[in-house]
């Protein structure tokens, strides 16, 4: 009989085993409180922060600057700045997508939602917008040689959606993540987000800052800027474990050269998703698990200093649960969770529910299933993503000064591979602006004498286009570039900020 006990005991033993190891149980209070951690945090962090966005720029932000916080600032921020939190209305609209069309919805329904919407975007986003209504979808519209701004860390800000929508399930949170995050981004600016999801992912799982930190770099391809950049994170801290500030030196000394945004290039300002990411893994790392620490360490880091700490607040959000954020965090929280993200239909309460809900289905989908108060979640594998990379044989040489008003034709002359016009269609001065104006400039661009391009410059803030003219590949020699006006109007101007010239990187 003992014998025949042990033997039951061994046929059964190896499929109970591989059962444990290919699923993990987590009581559905428990995934409840981390999701709603998870955006908690986001909006905490982005509050915090909002203040001293891209006020210190290649600066931390010194121990004698204060950086407040208080009942009431939560509110006074949703009703008084409600721009600031374009990170939670931008992931709260693909969370709204998904609600309306199921978790299949394609990424032309996320685009279109982005370029229809009445909310202020820039950068990425906003080139995303403006390429997608005239005409290009995704992924063309974030392709770098399409979007001047495709390693700029927008969707980074709102990739969180995809690791709350997939607790430990990596590798489902990459697949969104190309979904969503190739509307607006390519190369380093897509890898963000995808770290950024894949950590979210994670943090369901494990309290262990740096475990979760180094394993989500699983996600990146190794021979990448990004991977090489968060790799020296993680070293650096190693190297300096109580010194933050060493680390953030060796990151300004190695990471911060932005070639593509055009207005980082010749700039202290930078808004490259690699050297954010890196603010973002400082604040994790030598936080620790401390809120407090982990929210000040990444706002002090300085640039996108409301949007950073506002990642690393939501990563550790799911991690401590929304329970375990301190109640100091937390006041006047419960004031604006039944308010509406401005230009959307959703409130923290109504979207601590959807990410809930898209995160069962998504569970379910790939194999596993609900039971009661039992959450049974199939185990994923990481995998690197595709490698990408922008701006490849560029190197800028020049940002040249020209500050004039466009009114009939201008020519260019310059030598190199590379060329970014910048400026904006504005009301002239004196004109009493017209809300919601249509007015649009048409140009036509030609490049050594060949056929010209046509370009529409909407007047309009939300349908901008964040730059006049660019073109990434032309032959490293010399280049004539015209610029004709094809519609003067009285009451607008277009004006030709700058010019910033490319040429093959210097090999010395």
């Amino acid at each position: 009989m003992n014998r025949f006990r042990i033997f039951l005991f061994l046929l059964v033993w190896p499929v109970t085993s591989l059962f444990s190891q290919e699923f993990m149980t987590v009581k559905a209070t428990d995934l409840q409180n981390k999701i709603k951690g998870g955006w908690a945090g986001q909006t905490i962090g982005v509050t915090y922060g909002a203040p001293v966005e891209f006020r210190y720029q290649g600066t931390m932000i010194n121990d004698y600057q204060k950086l407040n916080w208080y009942d009431g600032l939560l509110k006074k921020s949703m009703v008084e700045w409600p721009g600031i939190y374009d990170d939670l209305y931008l992931d709260i609209t693909f969370v709204e997508v998904f609600e309306k069309e199921g978790l299949d919805a394609p990424s032309a329904s996320h685009a279109r939602s982005v370029a229809d919407a009445g909310y202020m975007l820039w950068h990425a986003n906003q080139a995303a917008r403006y390429n997608v209504l005239n005409g290009k979808k995704s992924p063309q519209s974030g392709y770098w040689l399409n979007n001047p701004h495709a390693d700029c860390i927008d969707f980074q800000i709102e990739a969180d959606f995809a690791g709350l929508m997939s607790p430990f399930m990596p590798a489902t949170a990459s697949v969104i993540c190309d979904t969503v995050g190739h509307i607006m981004n390519y190369g380093d600016g897509w890898y963000g987000g995808v770290y950024i999801a894949t950590m979210y992912s994670l943090a369901f799982g494990s309290n262990d800052v740096q475990y979760v930190v180094e394993e989500a770099l699983k996600a990146i391809p190794e021979k990448t800027r990004y991977h090489a950049c968060i790799s020296d994170v993680i070293k650096w801290h190693k190297q300096y474990p109580g010194d933050w500030k060493s680390t953030w030196f060796e990151i300004q000394k190695k990471w911060t050269d932005d070639i593509g945004c055009p207005e980082g290039v010749f700039s202290q300002f930078n808004i490259d998703a690699t050297v954010n990411s890196a603010y973002v893994v400082l604040g994790l790392l030598y936080g620790n698990g401390d809120f407090s620490r982990t929210v000040e360490i990444t706002a002090r880091a300085g640039q996108d200093a409301d949007c950073n700490p506002s990642t690393a607040a939501g990563i550790l959000g799911v991690m401590l649960g929304y329970t375990g954020i301190p109640e100091y965090w937390k006041m006047g929280l419960h004031e604006i969770e039944d308010m509406d993200f401005k230009y959307t239909h959703t409130s923290l309460n109504k979207v601590y529910r959807l990410s809930y809900v898209q995160a069962i289905e998504n569970i379910e989908r790939h194999g596993g299933k609900v039971d009661g108060n039992n959450v049974m979640i199939k185990k994923q594998n990481i995998k690197p993503v595709r490698w990408e990379q922008s701006f490849s044989g560029l190197y800028p040489v020049e940002r040249s000064w020209i500050g004039k008003n466009l009114t009939d034709e201008h020519v260019l002359e310059f030598t190199g591979n590379g060329i970014v016009i910048n400026g904006q269609y504005k009301f002239t001065a004196g004109t009493v602006p017209e809300p919601g104006s249509e007015k649009v400039a048409q140009l036509e661009i030609s490049v050594d004498g060949m056929k010209p391009e046509k370009i529409s410059m909407p007047l309009n803030f939300t349908t901008r286009k964040n730059e006049i003219y660019w073109n990434y590949q032309l032959a490293n020699k010399k280049h004539i570039i015209r610029l004709k006006l094809l519609n003067p109007d009285p009451k607008a101007e277009l004006f030709i900020a700058d010019v910033i010239y490319y040429s093959e990187p210097n090999r010395k």
